[in-house]
């Protein structure tokens, strides 16, 4: 594609913030008249690479929050509203009472094999359609079964996505992800790099994203080096803020 503009987003399945980043950037991409240029890649990082597949220790959502990061219950339940709250402006219903956390490394699989079979466009649908199931609807993504189901409704047929999961196939392309995620510095998600120079970290609302779009398409019309950072709500291992 002529002038393409390459936009590579770094994020978890389990991560609220980059459920709001992928809807901002949405919206970013809804007003950006160039936005049949773009080419948009969804690439893998885990926030916690050890978990189980499911978590069963009997907590709540709010209860493991607050033991994981050393605050009170309270607080957890009130970072949470805060989270859905933002997350409803957006258009985003984020049910935290029904999530259902654990390892997310077979649905970046599951992402990867999406895109492989379909192109980028199948590969942002998966990944949408796995952030309303974690968070809206309260499927434990972590469980082959499910992430079975999903793929019979992605229309990637249901036997092929058990025998993906039953093997390794993508496992080299999650960690080619997450390596090149260490290589940039990057420790927190949503990360977006547009253009292939400039990194965006956090879920910055539809106008930033809008304005760094705005630069590269400039730059490669006019042949400008620009530099742009921008800083925004992210989850890191050690919790989101």
């Amino acid at each position: 594609m002529s002038n393409e503009i390459a936009v590579d987003v770094w994020s978890d399945i389990a991560c609220p913030w980059c459920y709001v980043g992928k809807r901002r950037l949405e919206a970013a991409l809804k007003t950006f008249p160039d936005a049949d240029k773009v080419k948009l890649t969804w690439r893998a990082f885990e926030l916690d690479p050890s978990a189980p597949r499911v978590r069963d220790d009997g907590l709540t959502h709010a209860e493991r929050i607050a033991a994981k990061y050393g605050m009170s219950a309270k607080e957890a339940e009130e970072r949470m509203k805060h989270l859905t709250d933002l997350a409803a402006k957006d258009g985003l219903d984020m049910r935290f009472d029904i999530a259902q956390s654990g390892n997310t490394l077979d649905g970046h699989r599951l992402i990867h094999f999406a895109a492989a079979k379909g192109g980028p466009a199948k590969g942002d649908e998966a990944k949408e359609r796995l952030f309303k199931a974690y968070f809206t609807e309260g499927v434990p993504v972590g469980e082959v079964d499910a992430l079975v189901k999903i793929g019979g409704e992605l229309g990637l047929g249901e036997e092929e996505t058990r025998a993906m999961l039953a093997g390794d196939a993508y496992v080299l392309e999650v960690r080619a992800d997450e390596e090149e995620a260490a290589r940039l510095g990057i420790r927190g998600v949503p990360f977006f790099v547009v253009g292939e120079k400039y990194g965006v970290s956090g879920a910055q609302t539809a106008e930033v994203l809008r304005q760094v779009l705005d630069k590269v398409s400039a730059e490669q019309k006019n042949g400008k080096t620009l530099e742009t950072h921008a800083h925004g709500e992210a989850c890191g291992v050690d919790g989101c803020a």
